[in-house]
């Protein structure tokens, strides 16, 4: 087999093991809270630690990988992420666990960041529109059937398999690596470390702030500390990138408003359906009581639109104005998000199931189109950037949505709970106040076993009636964020913004391949 067909079966190997991992670990968060004894919020950072650090140095991991050779960089990502996966596989505590998701991030972000320099190395013309679509392919795939493998890997043998199926994956993609890939040309650049640092700091003192805005106090000294620090170190971020000779994010870019506008999209996207998705698998664990596997084939529906709409609006992309494909997908996004609110305490999961539709119809059908105006509004040799643009974007929406939708979620239920159980349960007395605080911040099926069993039933309707109390909410904002994207890439992703070119090496069709994940 020719050098250019093993360099795309080793990418999409270390593709399918880095996108796997977003979707796979989802359906293993209540098993994880369960033996690790984890809080909500240590929860909402086991998928943030990851996402954070994926978007604070997946621009950075580009100029690395064009200092060094994208080669080099792409296999210290897969031995970073391997050796960090064994980590989390081990971890004895939800700090361990989370530490090293954030270097299993990094590791992440280097082999993302690399990966189609790869391809463009050895693939022209049509047989580069091939390799894009397999490429494309392999995400969709990873998206659809990451919820069941993590699903039947939580049931059938432990959570703790979810990391550690990504060693030999890792292992095997690295020596095809080294065995069978090519070096890219180097050229010489200057990472931006000073930007990268003030980047990463404000989006973890942000979504920090959110994250314990609920247990510490909106205005506690250090919640408000930790918004100061986001706030100062994103200004600095700000400065440093029109000051450096080789920033890390050309501010010059967003001149065009396209490229703001497939931003912000890709910010609303990841931040509406994609957050959503932590707290659709806690109420079907957590209130209907399936298991990760049962949990896992329910999001089938939602996953496998994504996978089957996505090729459509490739071809789509081809013929219609992006900006009308952006518009009408985080539109059904919203609409799909909206349908869920028809959740009620006596719902069963097939409530669900038409938003799952329509919402990961949506996904589908702005992924393509979003990955092309990214890449087409700067010029060719930009193209590598408007990627990592996009791909930072996507990330920041999940942190930034999980964190925020966190709040307004436990904020909500810690209300309705308090209310529902002093009706419910009067005879609780003093003790309600400790039942709240423990079915807010925990597993909450925790809370029901240290009560007497006459109790347990009026106190398990009450969680029930609370948790969808607080899930209608987040439902209704995640919606209202899609609606806004839908309407800001309506507004902004505009024809006359895309960048000219000679031979168009990769159109929208070929571009879908820039992921059907956040």
């Amino acid at each position: 087999m020719a050098r250019r067909w093993w360099t795309l079966l080793t990418v999409c190997l270390g593709i399918l093991m880095l996108l796997l991992d977003i979707t796979i670990v989802n359906v293993a968060l209540p098993s994880i809270a369960n033996d690790l004894g984890a809080s909500f919020s240590d929860l909402q950072w086991t998928i943030d630690a990851y996402a954070l650090s994926l978007a604070a140095v997946m621009l950075v991991m580009g100029s690395l990988g064009d200092l060094r050779g994208h080669r080099n960089v792409f296999a210290a990502g897969l031995v970073l992420f391997s050796v960090s996966s064994l980590l989390c596989g081990l971890a004895p505590d939800p700090l361990f666990l989370n530490v090293s998701r954030a270097v299993q991030g990094v590791g992440g972000a280097a082999i993302f960041a690399t990966s189609l320099a790869l391809i463009a190395r050895e693939f022209r013309g049509l047989e580069r529109g091939t390799a894009l679509g397999i490429w494309g392919a392999t995400a969709g795939v990873s998206v659809a059937i990451g919820p069941l493998i993590g699903g039947a890997l939580t049931s059938g043998i432990s959570w703790r398999w979810v990391f550690f199926v990504n060693v030999p994956i890792g292992v095997l993609t690295l020596w095809l690596l080294l065995a069978r890939v090519g070096e890219t040309r180097r050229r010489r650049v200057r990472p931006d470390w000073l930007g990268a640092v003030a980047f990463s700091g404000a989006l973890f003192a942000l979504v920090f702030a959110l994250i314990r805005g609920n247990p510490d106090g909106w205005s506690s000294t250090k919640v408000a500390a930790a918004f100061v620090a986001g706030g100062v170190l994103l200004a600095l971020f700000v400065a440093i990138e029109t000051l450096v000779r080789e920033p890390m994010l050309d501010l010059r870019l967003f001149r065009r408003p396209a490229l703001l506008g497939a931003s912000l999209a890709a910010i609303a996207l990841s931040a509406s359906a994609f957050s959503m998705l932590l707290y659709i698998t806690l109420y079907l664990q957590d209130i209907l009581a399936y298991s990760p596997f049962e949990a896992g084939l329910r999001l089938l529906p939602l996953t496998l639109a994504v996978l089957l709409v996505a090729p459509l609006a490739g071809r789509l992309s081809e013929r219609l104005p992006l900006r009308l494909l952006l518009g009408l997908g985080l539109t059904l996004v919203a609409v799909g998000l909206a349908l869920m609110t028809l959740v009620e305490p006596s719902s069963g999961w097939t409530v669900l199931l038409a938003g799952f539709i329509v919402a990961g119809a949506g996904s589908g059908l702005t992924n393509p189109p979003l990955a092309s105006a990214a890449i087409g509004t700067v010029d060719e040799e930009k193209a590598g950037v408007g990627s990592g643009v996009n791909n930072t974007a996507r990330q920041v929406g999940v942190a930034a949505g999980i964190a925020a939708l966190g709040a307004i979620f436990q904020s909500r239920v810690q209300s309705v709970l308090s209310d529902q159980l002093a009706h419910a349960a009067p005879q609780l007395g003093a003790r309600r106040h400790a039942i709240v605080e423990q079915a807010t911040s925990g597993d909450p099926t925790q809370a029901l076993q240290s009560l007497p069993p006459a109790l347990r039933d009026p106190v398990a309707h009450a969680l029930r009636v609370a948790f969808v109390a607080g899930f209608d909410r987040i439902l209704w904002i995640a919606a209202t964020i899609g609606f806004a994207g839908a309407v800001l890439a309506f507004l902004l992703v505009r024809q006359r913004d895309f960048a000219t070119r000679d031979e168009p090496a990769m159109t929208a069709r070929q571009l879908g391949a820039l992921s059907e994940t956040p």
